[in-house]
């Protein structure tokens, strides 16, 4: 499913884009334009208006059909304080642009719904030339790559081959990636007995899993694209007879019930629907589960570590890459003070 992303640390050109599932379950990948983007909004300004006018932006149109971002044209080295920044958002289609910027002066005001630009922009393969240029992500022995890079996965690696899809998921967000290391850490202590992945995806982590363990994998997701992607992404990479995706919202589908209780779980969304889904999760997880959430901003974390702590769990490690947090949790009850590891990656 998707899971946003913010900037944290002020990087040249570091984008703030998020995506959000909408009523139909679509969600856009990692942050990438619409596939085919033909139009384009652009406006330079301050921090706070870039923000406000690409969070609107992401609010109120389709994943599918816009997709927005902010970032900083020259970051300030010498003390960090902001400059000027630019708010992007690219549309599938022409935009009704009265009502565009009717939408920019909700969020900024008169002033900038007037400055705001409107341009047309050559139709490209934007999720194909995009993961083109993406260089294969490494966590531990796991290897997510493209077909281009197919070359570099080395003989002890566990290679992901993922290629562009309309769903969520390549491996490159720091959510995914905080995953991949968790997983990795935990197949270096035990073999898990039974694996759910709830809001797959592309089936990134079940099919991490499923590699790693040879044996079946339950993956969910509320959109039936991500589980197509799941589907063909297990054909793809030799792991068809392990992985078995299904349509369900959250853990409420009969594979996912029958195939309980699970010893790992992964749920990598949203801190919302984390926190909604905790009894659920809790309810199919085994006594001795490990449980690994992610889609998390840091500031989100403690909301979503009091929902699982009232389902008798606690936070045993925590990995915050790119200013998301991936958080391992067990039973046992919260600790006041739970071990944290603490991994800041800029890779």
């Amino acid at each position: 499913m998707w899971e946003p992303s913010a900037p944290v640390a002020r990087r040249h050109c570091r984008k703030m884009t998020r995506a959000f599932p909408h009523a139909n379950g679509s969600a856009m990948l990692e942050g990438l334009p619409p596939n085919n983007a033909s139009h384009l909004l652009r406006l330079i300004c301050d921090e706070a208006t870039a923000r406000a006018i690409a969070d609107i932006m992401i609010e109120s149109f389709d994943p599918a059909e816009a997709a927005s971002s902010a970032f900083e044209l020259e970051p300030n080295t010498r003390d960090w304080s902001s400059g000027q920044w630019i708010v992007e958002v690219y549309f599938g289609d022409e935009p009704d642009q009265d009502w565009v910027r009717e939408l920019v002066q909700m969020a900024a005001g008169e002033d900038a719904a007037k400055a705001v630009e409107f341009t047309g922009i050559e139709a490209r393969d934007w999720i194909a030339s995009s993961l083109e240029g993406l260089a294969p992500v490494r966590a531990g022995r796991f290897l997510v790559h493209g077909s281009h890079d197919r070359h570099k996965v080395r003989s002890n690696d566990i290679g992901l081959e993922i290629e562009a899809a309309l769903a969520f998921g390549t491996g490159h967000h720091g959510t995914t990636h905080g995953c991949l290391k968790m997983l990795d850490a935990i197949l270096k202590t035990r073999r898990p007995r039974s694996v759910l992945d709830v809001g797959t995806g592309t089936g990134v982590l079940a099919l991490a899993a499923a590699k790693a363990l040879k044996m079946p994998i339950v993956a969910g997701d509320i959109d039936p694209i991500s589980v197509e992607a799941a589907r063909s992404n297990a054909v793809l990479n030799g792991a068809a007879p392990w992985l078995f995706p299904v349509v369900a919202k959250g853990t409420d589908h009969p594979a996912i019930q029958g195939g309980g209780p699970y010893d790992l779980i992964f749920a990598n969304i949203l801190a919302k629907p984390l926190r909604l889904l905790a009894p659920s999760i809790a309810n199919v997880a085994s006594r001795d589960a490990d449980i690994v959430l992610s889609g998390l901003l840091v500031g989100d974390v403690p909301g979503v570590l009091s929902a699982y702590k009232a389902q008798g769990l606690r936070l045993t490690k925590r990995i915050v890459l790119d200013g998301w947090a991936t958080l391992l949790l067990r039973s046992g009850g919260a600790a006041d003070r739970p071990a944290v590891d603490d991994e800041d990656d800029f890779d």
